[in-house]
């Protein structure tokens, strides 16, 4: 029974709201949205605890439930009943997806206000339990390709739902308020601002989930507004904030997390050609592809002792040791199968035999890689590697972590360290150039600007997509060390090492009227 139980909340992205909780958001959108709405609708009530918070703070107010789950239904209508509340709240029972809404929605005059806890759940969790619980497959999200041919995109029931809400108040005045992922609204918000048609102002007050919700994941209350403004979305502190800490917006077509810092470090945007990041490698198979080496023995995933040459081994570092501080030592290893996507690795059988004959061991493993890039490609192959891998110093940091931490990483065990692909790194030529570069990456400018990029509630906050809009070139320029930068990357192409030889350096003329004959 609690097996069916545990199913059927996850089915219905069952957290239903504490009445402390609804109390809390019917008091912000009082006191910071000053709304008095003539009809309140909650599409999916559960048992009800944000209709009661309504009629209680906006007395007046003919307020609506719909919800799928009977028993829910029945509950909620004791709790009317017993409040004598029944002749300003009711409450339905019916499929979200399967109402009218226009038909509702069309018969409620006046000031609309659109409240609830819509499911925590995706679109592929629901297909996993086979559940009939989902809307029609449409391309809602704009997709291209075979995603938008078969709808097969994953996506989070609550921004489905939200949308909607939107389409409903595109001609008519009103409020949506909803408990959501922190992700999702952004996602709605970024929906909404590329149409042509809705007017909405956005607003984000962070909610701790865990306490209300026992779900670890970044929740907020996301109220839209149908006011006039430039489509940003306000960001509180907290449900008892009364004014914004910061905005989120679209800035010069990306979406930024804090629209003034941003503004103050803009002209520091801009592709550095000359230091580009890069992810680490990808392999899809940790059991064959990474050893840890014990007591000077390699022993590989599923626990077997590895007897393989060193020709193809590389010291190994994960997102979890650059975000631990851990990068004076590795703990693991990587068979590194070739220095440049799509190289034959059929000479591996003649310069490393027992290394070939381990992978043709695990052949199994590695010809089931379920990724189509794998498709056509060289037996055991990888990705995520170029030239720089090979770079004996890097600059790199782990894009899991919500914090901005650089690391220097120099050779280890006299060979350069490889990175797994959550790792974002940058080559460089030796010590020297590190260091420098790194200093100018910790940089206030530099850390503020990056700061003003990324949403820390992703899975992946920090991404080579983020990095790459810094231009370190602009921020040796506004420290006063435009001649130092300009230096590095002569010396690194004039001695066809680093950038040059990788290359990723744009021509050397461009730095100046020094050239290289």
């Amino acid at each position: 029974m609690a097996g069916k139980k545990s199913i059927e909340k996850w089915e219905f992205g069952d957290f239903q709201t504490p009445f402390m909780l609804a109390q809390k958001v019917v008091e912000v959108l009082k006191r910071n949205h000053i709304i008095s709405p003539a009809h309140v609708i909650e599409p999916t009530c559960g048992k009800g605890a944000f209709l009661l918070a309504a009629a209680e703070g906006f007395q007046g107010s003919k307020i609506h439930g719909y919800e799928i789950n009977k028993k829910y239904v029945d509950a909620a209508n004791m709790e009317i009943l017993s409040k004598n509340l029944e002749s300003f709240i009711e409450v339905k029972e019916a499929d979200f997806f399967s109402i009218e809404w226009d038909n509702e929605i069309s018969s409620m005059p006046g000031q609309l206000l659109i409240i609830g806890n819509p499911p925590w759940v995706t679109s592929s969790e629901l297909g996993m339990l086979n559940s009939n619980n989902l809307p029609d497959k449409t391309n809602f999200q704009g997709r291209k390709g075979i995603e938008a041919i078969t709808g097969s995109g994953n996506f989070d029931i609550s921004e489905w739902m939200l949308l909607r809400h939107v389409s409903w108040l595109s001609n008519r005045e009103g409020v949506i308020a909803f408990l959501c992922k922190t992700s999702v609204a952004r996602k709605v918000m970024r929906q909404v601002r590329q149409s042509q048609e809705h007017r909405f102002f956005g607003h984000i007050y962070p909610i701790n989930a865990k306490a209300y919700f026992d779900a670890s994941v970044e929740a907020c209350l996301f109220v839209l507004t149908t006011e006039s403004g430039n489509s940003d979305c306000e960001v509180y502190e907290s449900l008892e904030s009364i004014t914004p800490s910061h905005v989120i917006g679209e800035r010069d077509g990306i979406i930024v997390s804090d629209v003034n810092t941003y503004k103050k470090w803009r002209h520091l945007k801009g592709q550095d050609s000359a230091y580009v990041w890069r992810s680490g490698l990808k392999h899809d198979c940790s059991r064959v592809m990474e050893l840890e080496e014990v007591g000077g023995n390699y022993i590989n995933g599923y626990g077997e002792k590895v007897d393989i040459e060193e020709t193809y081994i590389y010291p190994l570092l994960k997102s979890s040791d650059l975000g631990n501080g851990r990068v004076n030592s590795y703990r693991k290893v990587a068979i590194v199968t070739q220095k440049n996507v799509g190289e034959d690795t059929s000479e591996i059988e003649r310069i490393a035999p027992k290394t070939w004959e381990y992978l043709i061991r695990h052949e199994e493993y590695l010809d089931k890689r379920k990724s189509t890039i794998y498709k056509g490609k060289p037996r055991f192959s990888i990705f995520g590697i170029g030239q720089y891998s090979f770079s004996d110093w890097k600059i790199a940091i782990s894009g899991l972590y919500k914090n901005l931490k650089f690391n220097i990483i120099p050779p280890m065990n006299g060979k350069p360290v490889v990175f797994d692909d959550t790792v974002n790194l940058i080559p460089m030529s030796n010590k020297e150039e590190a260091e420098f570069i790194y200093k100018l990456l910790v940089a206030l400018p530099s850390t503020e600007f990056l700061s003003s990029l990324v949403f820390l509630d992703e899975k992946r906050p920090i991404t080579t997509k983020i990095l790459r809009e810094l231009s370190i070139k602009e921020v040796a320029r506004e420290l006063g060390y435009i001649e130092k930068y300009h230096a590095f990357v002569i010396s690194s192409q004039a001695g066809n090492l680093g950038q040059l030889s990788i290359g990723i350096a744009e021509p050397i003329a461009s730095y100046g009227s020094r050239k290289c004959s």
